[in-house]
């Protein structure tokens, strides 16, 4: 495998490139091999599969990943160091597929979808991470994702019903993905060090995941805008179209009016859906 470059190589390589990194876009470059590893070996990656990355920036994942054998679909929204990657696609006409674009409107980076299952390896620009996911928990889904986040951000997407972190994303994600292993990183790892502390997670596809209408995800982010209130005064205010249909299938769904957003369990959320299909 090769190695990543290294801080005074990605330093050279964007001082020929004429780029500096743009903190809004979260480039913070991977400079750890050991990382890169880590990420190919929870993916599994194997020859043939297909990858989707997003955000390659100097291309350290994408070559490794192209040195599995696999089928690469990324999308690089800075069009300097997607022009930089041109070559690196030449080499692999076959294999590498970029286009230059906004992630959150081609989050799956053009893939075609009627190919069979695909798996994500990325590390994600941090400022996209949410509503990136949001929109790649929909059809067709994932195999797997292996992502880098910031710490906060992947505390949010595998936090339990009860804590700070546990909030609408933590709903849609887990009722359609298992959580495999979580991996902590220091900033050491990339250049220019990030302010903020990463962590490396792997989901894995449930046997039957469960994905929320969009109508249902709409009442379930107004319900945690106020999370510290009762779950039942909510609805009852609520001017949604299913709002009082949930209300009535509260203790139905094994969750009580009194409860907080935030307390009512994962399943309970996935029966409230389910009552009012």
């Amino acid at each position: 495998m090769l190695s990543p470059l290294s801080p005074s190589e990605t330093r050279a390589l964007l001082e020929k490139l004429g780029h500096r990194p743009v903190k809004k876009l979260g480039q913070n470059f991977l400079i750890d091999g050991n990382i890169v590893r880590k990420s190919l070996e929870l993916a599994n990656v194997q020859s043939g599969d297909r990858i989707v990355e997003v955000g390659p920036g100097l291309g350290t994942l994408t070559r490794s990943l192209l040195e599995t054998g696999a089928c690469i679909y990324a999308v690089e929204r800075d069009p300097r160091l997607a022009n930089y990657l041109i070559q690196l696609e030449s080499d692999y006409p076959e294999r590498l597929h970029l286009i230059q674009g906004d992630a959150l409107e081609n989050p799956l980076a053009n893939l075609p979808a009627d190919d069979g299952d695909f798996k994500i390896v990325a590390n994600l620009p941090y400022a996209i991470s949410t509503p990136w996911m949001e929109s790649v928990i929909n059809e067709p889904l994932p195999y797997s994702l292996t992502l880098m986040l910031q710490k906060e951000t992947a505390q949010r997407f595998i936090a339990d019903p009860g804590s700070k972190q546990f909030g609408s994303i933590s709903i849609f994600i887990q009722n359609a993905f298992d959580l495999d292993v979580t991996w902590d990183v220091t900033a050491s790892c990339f250049f220019p060090k990030p302010d903020v502390g990463s962590r490396l997670i792997h989901l894995k596809r449930k046997t039957k995941p469960y994905l929320f209408p969009q109508p249902d995800r709409d009442l379930i982010r107004e319900l945690f805008q106020q999370r510290r209130k009762q779950i039942g005064s909510l609805l009852r205010k609520s001017s949604h179209q299913k709002s009082q249909a949930w209300l009535a299938q509260l203790k139905d769904a094994d969750a009580q009016p009194q409860l907080r957003p935030e307390q009512v369990e994962l399943d309970s959320w996935k029966k409230l859906s389910e009552s009012s299909d």
